[in-house]
């Protein structure tokens, strides 16, 4: 009988072959791949805006938070299933640079790379949404404000432990991706981890690409007063902990773990 999903060890080794391909690919592939990451992210982000603009207050909080995690989710599944480069789930190419498959030269050209393909393609997905104009109903677009707010009022430190958190378990659903063999154990694999981050509050710099110049576009069309939400809150305040934090969580918690139990020494 075939086997439904690959082992730990297996799964390990797969993710580290996987790396070496994508870094040797052509660099315009990479920047494609990774205008659609930033897309897709986009779509999962958007929709649990929607989505919770008012589920607190029939549901409760924490309800709210488990239904925008569950169909943020979405864009994670479109990242596996369709290919696409994602920034988080890059961190675990460092298996690769840690087996001396590839040089660790040419994982930070990547990550460089992925990381601007991401937030062009999610820049242009909130210009799109704005320009859209569903944000005029309900309390779409107030909401939206208020995520990018809450967003950027973290400290330093609080938004480089909840970017630790939150690609922890993002690179642990591809990892699960990885492993699950058909289509269906690949959704159900993204689908708990990311739902968890996102309920529990977790900082995802990806998906933060969209949310806070979304809030920014909407504050300005709206006339509305957040002095702390600002271009220089969005990169500093929030994008640079959070993406250090993503980088640390991916690479320390799952890349480096799982590489150490179940490649070091072996020279594969």
């Amino acid at each position: 009988m075939d086997k439904h999903f690959l082992s730990p060890a297996e799964t390990t080794q797969a993710i580290t072959d996987n790396g070496r391909r994508l870094l040797t690919q052509p660099l315009s592939r990479t920047v494609v791949l990774s205008l659609l990451a930033g897309f897709y992210i986009a779509f999962g982000a958007e929709l649990a805006t929607v989505v919770t603009q008012d589920a607190g207050k029939f549901l409760g909080i924490g309800v709210s938070r488990l239904l925008g995690g569950s169909v943020f989710s979405l864009g994670l599944m479109l990242v596996v299933i369709c290919g696409a480069e994602l920034f988080t789930g890059n961190s675990l190419l460092v298996k690769a640079g840690l087996q001396k498959e590839v040089s660790w030269g040419k994982i930070a050209e990547n990550w460089s790379v992925v990381i601007l393909g991401n937030l062009v393609g999610s820049l242009f997905f909130a210009w799109l949404m704005f320009h859209s104009e569903l944000w005029r109903s309900g309390n779409v677009a107030e909401h939206a404000v208020n995520i990018a707010v809450a967003k950027t009022d973290l400290s330093f430190g609080v938004a480089l432990v909840r970017g630790i958190l939150c690609n922890w378990l993002v690179c642990l659903a591809v990892f699960m991706a990885t492993a699950a063999r058909d289509v269906a154990g690949k959704m159900l694999a993204c689908f708990a981890p990311i739902m968890a981050f996102v309920a529990s509050g977790f900082e995802h710099s990806v998906a933060n690409m969209y949310f806070i110049p979304t809030g920014l576009l909407l504050k300005s069309e709206l006339g509305l007063t957040a002095d702390k939400l600002s271009w220089g809150s969005f990169f500093v305040g929030n994008l640079i902990p959070v993406t250090l934090g993503n980088i640390i969580g991916g690479v320390v918690f799952v890349a480096f773990t799982y590489w150490y139990v179940h490649l070091k020494g072996t020279g594969k």
